[in-house]
């Protein structure tokens, strides 16, 4: 697969859609596949980001909740045909132990299955037969310390995937699952000690660096063309499950 700063539009002639595409990995793969040549439909929540990311590449853009089942049923009815491609970012249930887990809290973690089964049954109509769903999980939560929720989604999604790429065959369905990334989301979540894990991370990781939203943006374009590749989950870490930390 090839690697960042490729500049081959392989991607032309096809669209894009990213649901939650304003920052981090979503704004990254929206960019790479922009530069690849893709018709660009992006959504998020806020519309004054999600506006400047339309300016930014020539994107359509919907500015809705992803969790709104109504909303997002919504979206996909006013696509203007069939789409290409569909790349699902935003956020997973956090980092949270048992003892502080609530009901509520738990079922916000579960939605991400949900979400992802919707987005599924909505996307088997919206998908071109050679077109491809890309989810976004993740792979901290296969350490059973990281807590009970984080690691029941964590394991659920590689099972989803498999099951999703026969239900929606011949599109295919793929899962990228990073470790830490250094986005916005990360920043918000760690605050004063951003700098500190991105220095544990460089002296620990087997890369030698903190993977960034742009390396798995080109993890994802490169499996919207290679169409050989379903049911798949990618680990994209740098080697961090390799090593403590």
């Amino acid at each position: 697969m090839s690697g960042p700063g490729t500049g081959e539009r392989r991607l032309a002639g096809q669209s894009v859609v990213v649901l939650g595409g304003t920052a981090g990995i979503g704004l990254e793969t929206a960019r790479r596949a922009h530069e690849a040549g893709a018709d660009l439909i992006v959504t998020a929540r806020d519309p004054d980001r999600l506006s400047r990311v339309g300016r930014e590449l020539g994107a359509r853009t919907f500015a809705f909740d992803l969790n709104d089942a109504d909303q997002l049923a919504r979206f996909f009815t006013t696509l203007p045909g069939q789409v290409d491609h569909v790349l699902v970012s935003g956020a997973g249930p956090r980092y949270l132990p048992f003892a502080e887990l609530d009901i509520g809290t738990i079922r916000h973690g579960v939605e991400r299955i949900v979400l992802s089964v919707q987005i599924a049954q909505l996307a088997k109509a919206a998908l071109r037969p050679t077109g491809s769903l890309l989810l976004i999980g993740g792979t901290g939560g296969r350490r059973p310390s990281a807590g009970p929720l984080i690691s029941a989604v964590t394991a659920a999604l590689p099972a989803l995937v498999r099951s999703l790429a026969l239900e929606l065959a011949p599109a295919r369905v793929n899962l990228i699952a990073p470790g830490f990334v250094d986005t916005p989301l990360s920043a918000t979540l760690l605050g004063d000690g951003l700098d500190e894990r991105r220095e544990q991370l460089r002296a620990t990781l087997p890369i030698q660096r903190v993977v960034g939203p742009a390396d798995v943006a080109a993890l994802a374009v490169d499996l919207m063309t290679n169409t050989a590749v379903t049911g798949a989950t990618f680990d994209i870490d740098g080697g961090q499950q390799l090593v403590e930390g």
